[in-house]
C-alpha cells in the first residue's frame, strides 16, 4: 500500500467512528426524552407500581406462592421484550423456548424485577434505559431505550 493511502483509510475510519458516535448520541438524547415521557404517563395508570430506582411494573398474573427468587437466584422464565413503540426485540415465548440465567447475570431492571415475583406469576416490567441496556444500547435495542418485558417466571431452581 502506498504512504498516502493508509493515512488516508485511518482518517476515513476516524471520520466513521466520529460520525457513528454522533448519530447515537442524538439517538440517545432522543430515546431518553421519548422514555422518560412514556414512563411519567405510564405511571399514572392503574396497577403501575414505581419502584424507588425506577422501574414500574404491573400485575398481570399471580399464583399466591409466597417464594421469591433472591439476587444470586438461579431462574427460569418465559419472556416477550419490546420498546415503547411496541416493537419485538426479544421473545423467548416467541421462539416456544424458556431460558434459565442467574439473576445476577442479567440486566438490572430483571434483577429487580424479578425478586417480586413468585413461580408462575406474570408481571409486565417497564426498564428504564438505566436499568437495561443504557446510553449505548446493545444488538436490537437503540441507546437509551425503556424496555417492556412480559415475564412469566416458571420456577426458581
Amino acid at each position: 500500500m502506498s504512504k498516502v493511502l493508509i493515512p488516508l483509510i485511518v482518517l476515513l475510519l476516524a471520520a466513521f467512528m466520529i460520525y457513528r458516535t454522533w448519530t447515537n448520541s442524538k439517538a440517545g438524547e432522543e430515546n431518553l426524552q421519548k422514555g422518560q415521557a412514556f414512563l411519567q404517563e405510564n405511571a399514572k395508570k392503574d396497577g403501575i407500581i414505581t419502584t424507588e430506582s425506577g422501574l414500574q411494573y404491573e400485575v398481570l398474573h399471580t399464583s399466591g406462592n409466597t417464594e421469591k427468587p433472591g439476587p444470586k437466584s438461579k431462574v427460569k422464565v418465559h419472556y416477550h421484550g419490546t420498546l415503547i413503540d411496541g416493537t419485538v426485540f426479544d421473545s423467548s415465548v416467541d421462539r416456544g423456548t424458556p431460558i434459565s440465567f442467574g439473576l445476577n447475570q442479567v440486566i438490572k431492571g430483571w434483577q429487580e424485577g424479578l425478586q417480586y415475583m413468585s413461580e408462575s406469576d406474570k408481571y409486565r416490567l417497564y426498564i428504564p434505559s438505566t436499568l437495561g441496556y443504557g446510553k449505548n444500547g446493545s444488538g436490537p435495542i437503540p441507546p437509551s431505550a425503556v424496555l417492556i418485558f412480559d415475564v412469566e417466571l416458571i420456577e426458581i431452581q
